[in-house]
């Protein structure tokens, strides 16, 4: 039975979904050492340039960076390392097909612990162009517009 219920968000990706176009999200296990944990559960982390990458059968997320824990002593690890993910063979296999075709990228959303356990969330994603950002910004524009128009004309109408 774990010491803790529910789930707790340690960073989140806010970028990503700005840039890349979310096509599939996974969650994974990740292999952690003793001082990453410590430092996660403190709430600090960053994954602005993660990606994850398959090699050999195995994935992998790198450029993750879990700043060292401030209490931790000469074997404390390293910010920026290679980490271990957990997932079945077939969704590997399955993500390693996707990758394969092209154009498509595997990006961190957030990490989180569920029941007590450091995840992490995948997403198989395709960069966004340019002009593709920039209509996804004027449409959240205008529909914040649309909003405002609608909840001052239900102002006046009272």
């Amino acid at each position: 039975m774990p010491r803790e219920r529910g789930q707790k968000v340690v960073a989140t990706n806010r970028k990503a979904r700005h840039e890349y176009t979310i096509e599939d999200t996974y969650e994974a296990g990740i292999v952690l050492q003793g001082t990453e944990v410590k430092s996660l559960r403190e709430g600090r982390a960053s994954l602005v340039d993660g990606y994850a990458f398959i090699d050999g059968g195995e994935m992998w997320l790198d450029a993750v960076h879990i700043p060292e824990y401030t209490e931790g002593t000469w074997n404390n690890h390293t910010p920026r390392r290679k980490r271990k993910l957990l997932l079945h063979k077939q969704e590997i296999v399955k993500i390693s097909h996707r990758v394969k075709d092209g154009g498509y990228t595997l990006i961190p959303l957030s990490i989180y612990f569920s029941d007590g356990r450091a995840k992490v969330e995948l997403a198989v994603a395709k960069g966004k162009r340019e002009y593709d950002k920039r209509q996804a910004l004027r449409e959240r524009q205008d529909k914040r517009e649309a909003d405002r128009a609608m909840a001052s004309r239900r102002h006046l109408g009272e």
